[in-house]
């Protein structure tokens, strides 16, 4: 059986490119620091929560079924959880992607859904996020309707 951390041996530029899991799991840089320039809702010298992956996943799993929540409110609740004013926009896209992608090998692996992040509880049809992911929509448009969410 295929572990979690095992690595996908795929090449590209010669190197064997990490499983979303092992994405999922590798230690990152984090922490509070001042926000280096203006960017999106974010302003130079804010308080930021730059997170890493497993601290995304973890906040999403603490979502209620039935309970959505948008990117902009789990940046501010991640932020305040953590001290910030503010959570970094990008590495908040990047990381939503790893937590949703890690979720959808899991299952793939057999592990049963309620054992995985609810990412479908953040995104939704429309989340530009959700346009990046290997697997589409339609995965996360069931998920929400069998919650009660919109799509």
């Amino acid at each position: 059986m295929v572990q979690a951390s095992d690595t996908v041996h795929r090449r590209s530029k010669g190197r064997s490119m990490k499983s979303w899991n092992d994405r999922l799991n590798t230690p990152g840089i984090n922490g509070v620091k001042p926000t280096p320039r203006t960017m999106a809702d974010v302003i130079e010298g804010q308080p930021m929560l730059v997170p890493t992956a497993r601290q995304v996943d973890d906040f999403i799993r603490s979502i209620p079924e039935g309970v959505e929540m948008d990117v902009r409110a789990l940046r501010t609740a991640l932020a305040i959880e953590h001290g910030a004013e503010v959570t970094c926009p990008v590495t908040i896209g990047y990381h939503l992607r790893t937590v949703a992608e890690a979720a959808k090998e899991d299952l793939e692996r057999g592990m049963m859904l309620s054992d995985v992040a609810p990412f479908w509880r953040v995104l939704d049809a429309k989340t530009p996020t959700t346009k990046k992911l290997s697997f589409g929509a339609a995965f996360i448009v069931a998920q929400r309707k069998r919650e009660g969410l919109k799509p």
